[in-house]
């Protein structure tokens, strides 16, 4: 078997937003969100489907997969592969829209319904050890939770470092999945669960179609395009700097010996970034 990434957009949707495989999701959830008895979802209807973008390098049409259950409790699961500044923020404000907008002005506050959000990140957010973060309110004094209908976990993939043979929950067979998949073979011995197993059947190559797999490499490539954007931008940004600092300690005299010892630079460089300054029409400092 060969596997695709997760961590794609295209794959993402597809295994997560497939309302005809919705036994994925619904025990990616129950697993995630701790649902046991009678609070374990048993149906959900996944309000943004999967669909594939319609031209070729077009962003796919949804950004996460939302969906209610049979409780009529709302679901928000995003993948998210890069820190952004206000992250946090944008979350809290994602859960508080649409835990708001399932009423409409006038109508009584009982008829909201609790509201989930579960990030699968590939960076950390907060500071403790465990890599699934749960974030609640509760009262300072007591620890008891009262303002209980807003949920956000956060499945930390750095964070994971458990092997194959130390997996014991499904929390920890679902997240291992999300994080090696792409590199595995086979489906692990001990999955069990058959909704995770129909995640991996999903995740095959080999039952994709050929409009699926061109989507799927598309979306890789854009991926890396914005990765090498980014890189550039951060590298342009630290030549900047660099030569803010070259040329400021040189305007106050200090000698090239100690402006290279400083920046951690050769005086090579220091003495051709002078030298564009002064000589502006000749070849960018390599």
């Amino acid at each position: 078997m060969k596997f695709v990434d997760i961590k794609n957009d295209i794959a993402f949707r597809k295994i997560f937003g497939n309302q005809k495989k919705s036994i994925v999701l619904i025990s990616f959830l129950n697993a995630v969100l701790d649902l046991e008895g009678l609070n374990r979802i048993k149906k959900v209807t996944i309000i943004n489907p999967y669909l594939l973008p319609r031209i070729v390098g077009e962003k796919a049409s949804i950004i996460d997969v939302r969906a209610t259950d049979q409780r009529g409790r709302q679901f928000i699961v995003e993948m998210q592969v890069a820190d952004k500044k206000g992250f946090e923020k944008r979350v809290q404000y994602y859960t508080a829209r649409d835990f708001s907008m399932q009423i409409e002005k006038g109508d009584d506050y009982p008829k909201l319904k609790p509201t989930y959000f579960i990030g699968i990140l590939n960076f950390k957010i907060g500071f403790g050890k465990n890599y699934l973060a749960k974030h609640y309110s509760i009262e300072e004094e007591t620890g008891m939770c009262v303002l209980n209908d807003i949920h956000h976990r956060f499945i930390q993939l750095p964070k994971f470092k458990k092997k194959e043979h130390e997996l014991i929950t499904l929390v920890d067979k679902w997240t291992y999945f999300l994080k090696h998949v792409n590199k595995l073979e086979v489906i692990p011995e001990d999955t069990g669960d058959e909704g995770l197993i129909t995640a991996y059947k999903e995740a095959d190559k080999h039952a994709w179609k050929k409009e699926e797999l061109i989507a799927y490499d598309n979306a890789s490539m854009r991926e890396q395009d914005i990765k090498g954007e980014m890189e550039f931008a951060h590298e342009k940004g630290r030549e900047e700097k660099e030569k803010e600092a070259v040329l400021g300690l040189s305007e106050n005299g200090v000698p090239f010996s100690i402006i290279a010892k400083s920046l951690k630079i050769t005086e090579e460089r220091v003495e051709a970034i002078i030298k564009k300054h002064q000589n502006p029409e000749d070849l960018d400092v390599e």
